[in-house]
């Protein structure tokens, strides 16, 4: 399994190739300042004494902060520094369970689809996220698209 990678181009991913990214544990502190930012202040995410009256029975991460934060794992694997060109879409994303302060999650990127696109010099790569907590247990999956550029010439 491929760790880690610099700047890759489009003719640099493969059908069926992971990357694994680093860890981060989700704080109470992350969750705090992604309500204030977001101004979603959902007492589920901010009260620990609501919290203690739901399903949960805890405070609870926002989904697109596990989201957000997924985002900032793949993007330090190296593989699209300097070389992606656009993040196009998210698809099929699902919150599975929840994230909780003092998770900590990683994901696995897998190369799903790629299609060259001449006209843009590059092109679409499709990435399966499967994100995971320390227990091995996936707490979110999805598909992202991104364009990435050709090698130079």
């Amino acid at each position: 399994m491929q760790q880690t990678g610099r700047g890759r181009y489009f003719e640099d991913f493969h059908v069926g190739e992971k990357i694994m990214t680093e860890s981060r544990t989700v704080s109470e502190d992350d969750i705090l300042a992604f309500a204030r930012l977001s101004g979603d202040n959902n007492p589920i995410h901010t009260s620990a004494e609501f919290s203690k009256s739901t399903q949960f029975g805890r405070q609870i991460a926002h989904g697109l902060l596990g989201a957000a934060l997924t985002s900032g794992l793949a993007w330090r694997t190296g593989v699209l520094e300097g070389t992606v060109l656009a993040f196009r879409e998210v698809n099929d994303w699902k919150f599975i369970k929840p994230i909780f302060i003092g998770d900590t999650i990683h994901a696995e990127l897998t190369t799903a689809e790629t299609k060259s696109l001449p006209r843009i010099g590059g092109g679409s790569v499709v990435i399966d996220f499967d994100v995971k907590n320390q227990a091995e247990e996936t707490v979110m999956r999805g598909r992202w698209t991104v364009l990435v550029a050709s090698k130079p010439a």
